[in-house]
Order: C-alpha cells, then sequence, then structure tokens
C-alpha cells in the first residue's frame, strides 16, 4: 500500500533497511525473493529454472538495476545474471560448498620449494570493488584480498604481499615511483624471484618507465599488472591478468620491467611489454595496451611464457639498485595549430628545467613559438621533441622547421613516446646538473626505450612487423 501525501514511506524495521538490503543493492521483487530463502550476498546458492541449474556465489549489484534479475558469480569467475521468472533459488549448506581456499599467504600460502614472488598492491582497478550503491569503483583489495580470490597463485609461486598503497593511478607521482622502486629493491634483496605490481591502468606506463630507468642491474623480472574491469564485474580481466603476472615474474627468462595485459578482447593469450614500451591505446577494452615500434617481450598461453625477443637475462646473482630520483620540474606540452606563444611564459618564469614537445610528424611545431623556445633553452631549461604520432621516430633533419629546432638547441626524443620521454627527462635531470652530460643521457639507450631503427607493428600485430 502505498503511503500518503507527506508521510515516512515504510521502513523495513524500527532501526530502518535490514542489512541484507543496505548491502545487496538488490529491491523489490528480487529482494524479497532473497529474504524468502534466508539468503545473504556472498552465498553458495543452487539456482534453477526449467533450461538451468548452477551453482555459483550470490553477488550484490547497482542500487540504479531493475529489480527482476539476481546476480550470480560462477566458477570460472564470470558473473551471470538470472531472471527471476520461474527461478528458484537456494542457499547450498556449509558441507556441501566447494572447499574453501588455501591459507593466505601470510600464514603460509604456496608450496615450499615452488618461486618466491612477491606481490606490492599500489591500487587500481585490479585491487578494487564496486560499490553497489552507487555503481561507482574504489579501492578496496588488499594484496591479500588479490591473494585469497586467486588460490590458484599457490600452485604457481610461494606468494609474499605488501599493501603499499591503494590509490587510483591519477594519484600516483614521481614520490610515489621512488618509493614503489624502493620496495621493490626490498623485496628482490629478500629473495624474491620476481615481483608484480598492482597498478591502476591509466598511468601505468608512467610508472613502468620510471620503474624501467631507476631500477638497475635487475636480476629478475618486475611485472606491473592491471585491469580494465574490476574483480566484481562481469567478464573481468583481473583474473587472467594476475594469474598471468604471478607466472612471468615466476619463470620468464628475462630480467626487466615489464607490463602485463591481454593481448586480445577475450579470454585467451596475454601480453607482456616491454616497460618503456608500452602505451594504453584504448579507454576500456581488455587489450587496450600495446607495444609501440617494438615487439612484446613474451607472450602467456595456458600458463606459460614463451619469449619473443631479444631481452635482458635472468641473473639471480646481480646486484640490484635503484637510481630513484625524479625531478619533477618538467612539462608536456602538446602542439596544436594556433597553439599561443605566451603559454611558455609562465614555465620559463617559474623556473622549470625541463619541457617535452610533442610535436606534429617528424618533430615540428608553428614558427611562432620559435622565441618562446629560444628564450626556454637561454634561461637553462632542457627542452626535447617527441612526435605525436603513435609509431616512427623523429627525424628533425628532413624540414627547415626540424633544423631550425636543432640549431635552437631542442634534442629529438629519437622514438619514444612523449610520456617515456617526459619520465626519462624527468630522471636524466634527477640524476645530474650538467647540461653536456644531459643531453649525452637522454641520447642514451638505457632501458630499451630507443632504437636505432623503428618497426611498425600494427594493429594487433603482437610480435609481427607489418
Amino acid at each position: 500500500m502505498s503511503s500518503p501525501p507527506g508521510s515516512s514511506p515504510p521502513t523495513a524495521g524500527a532501526h530502518g533497511p535490514a542489512p541484507a538490503q543496505q548491502a545487496s543493492g538488490y529491491r523489490g521483487r528480487v529482494l524479497e525473493l532473497i529474504r524468502s530463502q534466508g539468503l545473504q550476498v556472498g552465498d553458495r546458492v543452487l539456482a534453477k529454472n526449467d533450461r538451468i541449474s548452477i551453482e555459483g556465489i550470490l553477488m550484490p549489484r547497482s542500487e540504479l538495476e531493475d529489480d527482476l534479475h539476481v546476480v550470480v558469480k560462477l566458477k570460472d569467475g564470470y558473473n551471470l545474471g538470472l531472471s527471476i521468472e520461474g527461478l528458484s533459488v537456494s542457499k547450498i549448506p556449509d558441507d556441501e560448498r566447494l572447499p574453501q581456499a588455501p591459507p593466505s599467504v601470510q600464514e603460509g600460502g604456496g608450496k615450499p620449494g615452488l618461486p618466491k614472488v612477491s606481490i606490492i598492491s599500489t591500487g587500481g582497478t585490479i585491487a578494487s570493488r564496486v560499490d553497489y550503491r552507487t555503481g561507482a569503483v574504489s579501492p578496496a583489495l588488499s594484496a591479500r584480498d588479490l591473494y585469497d580470490s586467486v588460490p590458484e597463485l599457490g600452485e604457481v609461486a610461494e606468494i609474499r604481499t605488501e599493501i603499499l598503497y591503494s590509490l587510483l593511478s591519477e594519484n600516483l607521482s614521481p614520490s610515489h615511483w621512488k618509493s614503489i622502486a624502493q620496495s621493490v629493491l626490498k623485496h628482490i634483496r629478500e629473495g624474491a624471484d620476481g615481483v608484480v605490481i598492482t597498478h591502476g591502468t591509466d598511468t601505468m606506463g608512467y610508472t613502468a618507465a620510471a620503474l624501467s630507468f631507476a631500477l638497475r642491474n635487475l636480476p629478475v623480472p618486475v611485472v606491473l599488472v592491471g585491469s580494465q574491469r574490476s574483480s566484481d564485474r562481469p567478464s573481468s580481466d583481473a583474473y587472467l591478468n594476475l594469474k598471468g603476472a604471478v607466472a612471468v615474474a615466476a619463470s620468464a627468462p628475462f630480467a626487466e620491467v615489464c607490463v602485463l595485459m591481454h593481448e586480445g578482447s577475450s579470454d585467451g593469450p596475454l601480453a607482456v611489454h616491454r616497460g618503456t614500451r608500452v602505451r594504453k591505446l584504448h579507454t576500456s577494452r581488455r587489450d587496450a595496451f600495446r607495444s609501440v615500434s617494438a615487439a612484446p617481450l613474451a607472450r602467456v598461453s595456458d600458463g606459460k611464457v614463451e619469449a619473443l625477443g631479444t631481452f635482458r637475462p635472468r641473473s639471480p646473482g646481480a646486484a640490484p639498485e635503484v637510481r630513484a630520483s625524479f625531478d619533477e620540474d618538467v612539462v608536456l606540452i602538446k602542439s596544436f595549430p594556433g597553439i599561443p606563444p605566451d603559454i611558455f611564459d609562465p614555465i620559463i618564469h617559474r623556473d622549470f628545467r625541463g619541457i617535452v614537445l610533442e610535436g606534429t610528424g617528424l618533430g615540428h611545431v608553428p614558427e611562432s613559438i620559435f622565441p618562446q623556445l629560444r628564450r626556454a633553452v637561454a634561461a637553462g631549461m632542457t627542452v626535447v621533441m617527441a612526435s605525436q604520432c603513435v609509431y616512427g621516430r623523429v627525424n628533425m633533419n628532413v624540414y627547415s622547421t626540424g633544423r631550425e629546432l636543432l640549431n635552437i638547441g631542442v634534442i629529438p626524443a629519437g622514438d619514444m613516446m612523449p610520456e617515456t620521454a617526459l619520465v626519462k627527462l624527468m630522471w636524466v635531470l634527477g640524476q645530474t646538473d650538467s647540461k653536456e652530460r644531459i643531453r649525452e643521457l637522454f641520447l642514451t639507450n638505457v632501458a630499451g626505450e630507443l632504437s636505432e631503427r623503428s618497426e611498425y607493428y600494427g594493429e594487433g600485430a603482437h610480435g609481427g612487423v607489418q
């Protein structure tokens, strides 16, 4: 019965909505069904109608959804929405449940004698849950949660975890890069055979490049991994990505910083990209990450790691070190038609130390900003040129515009991506104040970010030149 005008709607009890309603996101007819069976989110249930019979975990859902479906997580990790028309849902008794996950890592997870892999959690979608009241994604999962949600990790490695941050990646800065590098070094010195870093995807390429420069003489792989869809969402990639990352950390033959994500849009092989060559090229697809102007380092299929190109091999006896000083007084400026010259005035006045120009084509910017670039160089700033093009390299000797920029003192970034050039310039300026050394170090291939000849690896061509 509806409430009279001006009165409060009826409540589920003297103290407000029942806990199940508050936490589950269910309402209306589907909530009545759940309550009638005494079910709670997290229960293992049997759902049946005249066509199907499935077992799974009762999942919450967004309050913004309809009241005609229930969500069940299947054994393979996928969420399935079921219409409640003709559906019976019952709880599976505790003694009939599937075996529980193995002990958590702090209690001795993983089989003795397996490779030792450390998982460092920084946050992001792979370490997040959905707020089913609002539908928003927020960082919530700890590294222990990640392990407990993927018990198969204990079959691959002895797992150790550290919760370093619980941040969405857009909130990470160069100061965080330094802390992450120091944490990696600590775990390696304590015996880790590989390190996995869970990270949000939006800025994972920046962090991967930063760690590639900061971690010198690595003896083992360092694998950054994220997911495009949180573990509570249908078709989440978190489960497979984390398993693949641990497999790479445990058994890959190389000792480099890399990024692991899906190779295609469906469940299948995973691609491993060099940390200085990877870019996020799609906002939401599972296979958003691509190696740019380089082949991927490896592919992971059915838990097996297949190396694809040249790499720095594992070297268990190597003595790693951290050079994680980054100068944050560097800006990235994208050139565009009509760019106002005075955009550089506050940058020069503020005494920034570096500018990365994201120029057009082979490395061009309008002549109207040449006077500002001369002022910047005269003021002691380092100015480098990358290209807006995804593939190819800067060549400033072809046209008069480029040659004039070289005369001004602009340093070409070769086939470095603009974001890699930004991170590298921050790192170079953190290592030295010498103008000659800055130029020399920036033009040196430190971590696979530069090549003498750029190849085009087309869309979807993981490991094959097109």
